[in-house]
């Protein structure tokens, strides 16, 4: 009767051992299916952009990549949408002219090398302006899909040059 008891209370405690077990395996099985974050940001420093007017813009430096669904080159212009989905992209771009007169800029995102009409961001136009610089802002959501290159175009009839800029992606679903 002892030994059975005893056997009794041993399978009960294997029992428990192994749900246990089974339990801790469940909750770091869906810790683990969490999805990481992939987001990328990019900036441009004076001597990125040498080319004046209208232009696609590089970036020389990758601040931040996490995740594996955005990549980009350090020096390119081109950022790589490996998965399909929701991004977010913000960016910033300075502007900057040497001489006094007209200035007006605008900025575009690009996907597969064609511009995104609805992104098209403008700058009022400023005359006769001692300080021709300016700093164009914009958030939007895109439905990329994997293979798409997307581009932060510079836009304008002047003599703009592109100092600084700064692109932040982050895929959101």
């Amino acid at each position: 009767m002892c030994c059975e008891y005893n056997n009794v209370i041993i399978s009960v405690c294997v029992a428990l051992v192994l749900i246990l077990i089974i339990a801790l395996v469940l909750v770091l099985a869906i810790n683990n299916n969490e999805e990481m974050p992939n987001i990328l940001v990019s900036i441009a420093r004076p001597g990125d952009n040498t080319t004046l007017g209208t232009t696609s813009i590089n970036f020389s430096e990758n601040n931040i990549i996490e995740g594996t669904a955005l990549s980009h080159v350090e020096g390119s212009d081109a950022i790589n949408i490996n998965e399909s989905g929701i991004y977010q992209v913000s960016y910033q771009l300075f502007g900057v002219q040497d001489v006094t007169g007209t200035f007006n800029f605008n900025a575009v995102l690009l996907v597969n090398d064609v511009a995104l009409n609805d992104t098209f961001n403008q700058s009022p136009v400023i005359r006769n302006s001692t300080g021709n610089r300016m700093t164009l802002t914009s958030t939007v959501i895109l439905r990329l899909q994997a293979g798409d290159v997307l581009k932060l175009e510079g836009v304008s009839i002047e003599d703009i040059r592109y100092d600084n800029a700064r692109i932040d992606i982050e895929k959101i679903g």
